[in-house]
């Protein structure tokens, strides 16, 4: 009796074992079925390693690559900011040279020569009223060419000053008027840049002035008056070829005086945010030093302003051509440039833009 319960005993305890291995068994395998199946949204464990395994981690890059890819890194940062500054430029030239004001201006410069050949013309017929303007008569009448110098005579000191202050004036006053300063300045231009590529495309307008009105005068002169060998103010002719290489020289020395006018315009301009002020106060400062100038007992300031040297060009019609005369005047454009470009600078670096 005791043998039969404890052989019960023993089988139920096998049976209750079985059960728990098929339990397991069969747990184990819903786990396994449960794993080998791909699961929305879940990666299996075995798959992930398997692919970690077929593609194994890229070492990291050694020093030397980096250094070589600074090193390609640097000359393209350079070339594109080259490139920036460039375009930059251009779209500032693109503007200037579209602008109707601008355009009108030169139109005006250019007629002006026309005027003064046609009035040369008509007095030389009927005789020079005066010994001075029988005298330019006679020159201009003499050559075509003179007409150019004798243009710049008249334009340089007034009319050719205003059309480079209004442009240089309205680079820096008219933006921040406009409202547009800011914006500029939120583009990763820099200040410096900015300032560079507004007094350059001033210069470049300055340049375009004096060509404007030596071409005019040109071909008015050639139009109107004979062309030939040319007498110099010093007495000694030369030939007609050699004229026109005087005159690029004139060109490329009034020029220089338009671009330090320009300097002074652009200084001027970062100080308000009204345009016609900066126009005025340029054209003011050249007046005044007009006034100065005209006053005997101020002779000792006069080389100390900058429309002194404006005329300084007819160096060139001396032989050979009076080139101290002609360095000392860069000299005092350059020293203008140079100052008031600092003070340009200095103020435009430093300013708040509140428009």
């Amino acid at each position: 009796m005791a043998t039969a319960t404890a052989t019960g005993a023993a089988s139920d305890v096998g049976a209750a074992t079985a059960a728990g291995a098929a339990s397991a068994a069969g747990t184990g395998g819903a786990t396994t079925a449960t794993l080998g199946r791909r699961t929305p949204g879940l990666v299996p464990v075995t798959e992930t390693m398997r692919t970690s395994e077929r593609h194994p981690p890229e070492p990291p890059p050694s020093s030397s690559s980096d250094g070589d890819r600074e090193r390609d890194a640097a000359p393209r940062g350079a070339t594109r900011a080259v490139w920036a500054f460039w375009r930059l430029l251009g779209s500032e030239l693109r503007l200037t040279f579209r602008r109707p004001r601008n355009l009108a201006m030169l139109a005006v410069l250019a007629l002006v020569p026309v005027v003064v050949g046609v009035a040369l013309r008509i007095a030389g017929g009927s005789g020079g009223p005066g010994d001075e303007m029988g005298g330019i008569i006679a020159d201009v009448a003499g050559n075509s060419l003179m007409l150019t110098f004798v243009s710049f005579s008249f334009l340089v000191l007034l009319l050719m000053p205003v059309a480079v202050s209004v442009v240089a004036g309205d680079s820096i006053a008219g933006e921040a008027g406009g409202g547009t300063l800011r914006y500029l300045l939120a583009a990763p231009a820099g200040r410096t840049r900015l300032l560079v590529v507004k007094y350059l495309n001033a210069v470049v307008y300055a340049y375009a002035v004096t060509a404007v009105v030596a071409l005019s005068a040109l071909v008015t002169g050639v139009v109107l008056f004979p062309a030939g060998d040319v007498t110099l103010l010093s007495g000694t002719t030369i030939s007609f070829a050699e004229g026109l290489v005087r005159i690029a020289i004139a060109v490329g020395y009034v020029g220089a005086g338009m671009a330090a006018l320009a300097a002074i315009a652009l200084a001027v301009s970062t100080f308000t945010e009204v345009p016609i002020g900066a126009i005025a106060g340029t054209l003011v400062l050249v007046i005044v030093c007009q006034v100065l100038r005209a006053i005997p007992d101020l002779d000792v300031i006069a080389p100390y302003l900058l429309p002194t040297w404006f005329t300084n060009f007819d160096a060139v019609l001396r032989s050979p051509i009076d080139t101290g005369a002609l360095g000392e005047g860069l000299l005092a454009f350059g020293a203008y440039i140079a100052l008031f470009g600092s003070i340009a600078w200095a103020r435009f670096s430093g300013k708040d833009i509140t428009s």
